[in-house]
Order: C-alpha cells, then structure tokens, then sequence
C-alpha cells in the first residue's frame, strides 16, 4: 500500500540533471559525465563517501523490505476474504488515490518545512497504519472496511515521506551525485523488491498474514530510528505562496513545457502496467495452480527486471535519442506484459514479468532524466510531487481497469485485453507528441556549474 512503486516512483526516485535558479543549469561535472557514458555499470563511491546517504540507504532498505511483506499480504488477505479480484483492485485504487493527495501536499511541504522533521513523521504515522493492519490480520474476523481506510492512510502518509526524501536529496548529496544517488537508490529499492515480496508469502504461507504486517511495523520503526540520524535539512528560502497557488504553477509548467508534459504522460500510461499485481493471486490460483509462496516469487519477478535495468543503466547517460528510446520502452515493456496473458507456463510468465519490469524501469529513469534537464530548480519539488503522482495514480487506475475486467473476462484474457489497448494507446501518444520521438539531448549542456544548498 505504500508508494514503492513510484516511483517506484519509487520509481522511481532517480535524479539525472536539474537547473538552479541563481546559477542556470546544474549538472554532472565533466569527468562524471564521460564515465556515465563510458562505463554500463553504475558508480558505488557514494555510498562509500556520504555518511548521511549511507543512512538514508539503510533506512530505505529496512523501509522497502517491510513494504514488501505488505504487497503481498494485503491482496492476498482481501482475495481470501472476498475472492474477487475487483475488491484487491479497489483497495489499491485507494492507495493510490491516498497517495497522490500525499503527493500534492508532500510537493508544497517539503519546499517550506523541515525535510527532516517531515520525513520522521510521515515514516511513524504510517507506522501506526501498519500496526492496525496487523491487528486486523490477527481477529477472527478481519474488517474489509476497515483494509479500505488503511490502504487511503498509508497511501497518503508513505507518499508525503517520499516527496520530502525527494526534495532533501540535493542537499543531501549534492546536486553533481545525483545521478549516481537516484540510480543507488532505485537498485535498493528493486533489489528489495525481489527478496522481500517472497519472504512475505512465505511468512504467510507459514505463520498466515498477520505476521507480515508485524514485520511491516517492526521494520518501520527501525527506520524511523536510522532517519532520526539526518541533519536539519530546512528549504531554500523564498516567497510564501498559498499552497493551492504554488501547487497550480507546479501543475501550469506541464502545459508550459510541452516536452515535460509528454514525457509525465507517458510515464503515466506505463505505470497503468503496474497495476497487473492485483491479478497475480487470481492467476497463481486458477491459470498456474499455485500456492502462496509462488504468488510471493511471481511479486518479485517485475522488481528483478527492473533490477537489472537499474544495474546497467550507465549507458543511458550517452544516449541521444532518450525520447524516441522512452516511446519504444513503453510499447516494449506492453508487449512483454501481453505475453503474461498467453501462457499458462509460470517459468514463462515470471520471465514476462521481468520483461516488463526490466523496461518499465528504463522508460522511468528516462522520464526522470528529462523531467529534470528541462524543469527550474524552484519548480523541482513540486514537478518531482507530480511525476511521482503519475506514477502512483497511474498503477491505482490499472489495478481498477484490471479488476473491471477480471469481472468480464478469465484472468489471462483480461491481461491480454489490458496489454493491447495499451500498447495501441503507446503507439497513439508516438504520433501524437511526434517532437519527443526526435528530441536529442545537447551535450553542451554537460558543462559544470555551482551547486547551491549543498550539505558539507
């Protein structure tokens, strides 16, 4: 229920190149730029140089390893409870719908409160969501309602945590680093995407589904006491706007800056993809007769793809083309997603959900790429909210597509019939937003420049 996927944005999380408002544009130094293109494999030094990173790596990884036992154990819980995919999908609908609320805050917050101190309490708020889950999961007879209310609270408290890691990042590690950060911090969120959703259905499998909210509450509070361990990290100073005001220019730069708008609609139309998960049980269930503990591993497959996209991400720096190569990502990761719907191998959809994994995670470091080069620093925390809202929003409404259908049609066909008008509407918005397909990047722009709100 939270917003891993955002972002995943989680997705999602990636920061390439921004502008400073003072300075003009703030990018990679030369040398980091020509190893970026040089070298396929991602750059660890900063792990090893920044102490405050360090933490907030830690932290992320308990975090993501305690959000994955939640993946799995509140579509496996409501589908007991139910059997019926449309209940799963209107749950996540309203984590998804909590989340962007969270987002659109989180943006106008986290540019006028204390990142820090708003990282902490949105991380120990959706904590005490966790522990009610657990609750719930331990009475012999858990309230639907009551998983409807926590999916809208965590979605909305985990999202206003992620806009607040956002926007501290800069200041965190530097505006040169951030490349080499978003990519450290996408692998360890894909990396725990792997491992911890197949724990979770071995925990339920074993112990029942409880305990993984338990798990979920226990890592929580280990990493709310690691992120006591970041510096202050208050905002740039500036004029004060009412936040509808500020949260309007943020959403007017979309139609202003018609490359940006193109790359975030497209960023949305892959994340509708996402929102396959909620079928997972139905599948294992009634297409590959399975139990739990497969449902856990065929959770992780999409994270393992997207894990090594993010491992091997290096020579996205050197490419060009980076919007042509986002429009075929797309329609390729669509493409991968429909061979999910005609198999009823498990090998060979695991290996299909990794596919889609792996490309839907190149067209969101791209999406990230180009968001950044072509977004004013003082409109970066709000932009930043938006894109990742795309991208929880956006797995919200195709977990609620993919459950509509899964009323109509078998599991399998609704897969399929998803994947197809998505792929169409990919090869619609190629026509449509014809100037991205050719837009290069100007390597000109990789010259060095100050970076402002650097932590020492």
């Amino acid at each position: 229920m939270d917003s891993q996927h955002a972002p995943e944005v989680s997705a999602q999380e990636t920061r390439d190149e921004g502008h400073d408002a003072s300075h003009g544009p703030v990018r990679e130094p030369a040398d980091a730029a020509s190893k970026s293109k040089s070298s396929l494999m991602m750059d660890f030094s900063l792990l090893r140089d920044n102490a405050a990173f360090r933490t907030i790596v830690i932290a992320r990884t308990l975090s993501v390893f305690s959000l994955g036992m939640l993946t799995v154990a509140a579509p496996v819980q409501i589908q007991d409870m139910t059997g019926a995919p449309m209940q799963v999908g209107l749950a996540m609908a309203l984590g998804g719908g909590g989340a962007f609320a969270g987002l659109m805050a989180g943006g106008v917050l986290a540019d006028r409160l204390d990142r820090r101190k708003l990282i902490l309490f949105a991380r120990s708020v959706c904590g005490l969501g966790f522990t009610a889950l657990a609750i719930n999961g331990f009475v012999s007879s858990p309230s639907l309602s009551a998983m409807y209310v926590l999916a809208l609270w965590d979605g909305f408290f985990s999202a206003l945590g992620v806009t607040a890691l956002l926007a501290a990042t800069p200041f965190l590690v530097g505006r040169e680093n951030l490349a080499a950060a978003g990519a450290f911090n996408m692998l360890t969120v894909r990396l725990g995407g792997i491992v911890s959703p197949a724990i979770g259905g071995i925990v339920i499998a074993s112990y029942g589904v409880g305990w993984a909210y338990v798990a979920a509450t226990v890592g929580t509070l280990i990493t709310v006491t690691q992120l006591i361990r970041l510096p202050p990290m208050p905002p740039a100073k500036c004029a004060t706007q009412h936040p509808l005001h500020a949260l309007k220019e943020g959403i007017g730069y979309l139609f202003v800056n018609r490359l940006v708008g193109a790359v975030i609609a497209v960023g949305a139309l892959v994340s509708l993809g996402a929102g396959v998960r909620i079928l997972l049980p139905a599948l294992a269930e009634d297409v590959y007769r399975v139990g739990p503990s497969a449902v856990g591993f065929m959770y992780s497959a999409a994270p393992l793809g997207a894990t090594l996209a993010a491992l091997t991400s290096g020579w996205l720096g050197g490419f060009a083309r980076s919007g042509a190569l986002l429009l075929a990502s797309a329609a390729a990761a669509f493409i991968a997603l429909g061979a999910l719907g005609l198999t009823s191998d498990l090998f060979i959809a695991f290996a299909a959900l990794a596919g889609f994994g792996y490309l839907s995670s190149i067209a969101s470091l791209l999406q990230f790429t180009l968001v950044q080069r072509h977004t004013p620093d003082q409109l970066l925390g709000r932009v930043n909210g938006l894109w990742a809202a795309q991208a929880v929003t956006g797995d919200a409404f195709g977990a609620l597509a993919l459950g509509m259908l899964s009323r109509a049609l078998p599991p399998s066909s609704a897969v399929l019939a998803f994947s197809c008008f998505a792929l169409l509407s990919s090869g619609t918005m190629s026509i449509a937003f014809r100037f991205l397909r050719f837009h290069s990047v100007d390597r000109s722009e990789d010259a060095p420049a100050p970076v402002a709100d650097r932590h020492p």
